[in-house]
């Protein structure tokens, strides 16, 4: 995946990720399931301008839902934890 703004879908925001921002300087993504840390790395730093410690991977297991009669399953999806640099920020994370 040489397409950077492919490879991180969307930052998470959620109450443990502004503690980890608060406390440890890291930010969570949603990326897609066959990503790597060395790909994600590559891309945080080359979208943001910031330099990256370590990138931390977790394969979340998609739910079993039901619609009335029928059982469905959820898609997986991965979540990367980035550590940055310290003293680095990324922007959008600023106002919320």
């Amino acid at each position: 995946m040489k397409d950077y703004t492919q490879l991180l879908k969307r930052p998470l925001i959620t109450e443990k990720g502004t503690m980890l921002r608060q406390k440890d300087n890291k930010v969570i993504f949603s990326v897609p399931i066959e990503a790597n840390k060395i790909e994600i790395k590559k891309a945080v730093e080359g979208l943001f301008k910031v330099h990256v410690e370590d990138v931390k991977t977790i394969v979340v297991k998609g739910k079993t839902k039901r619609w009335g009669m029928h059982n469905y399953r959820r898609s997986s999806w991965k979540k990367a934890i980035v550590k940055l640099a310290q003293g680095e920020s990324i922007e959008f994370y600023e106002g919320v």
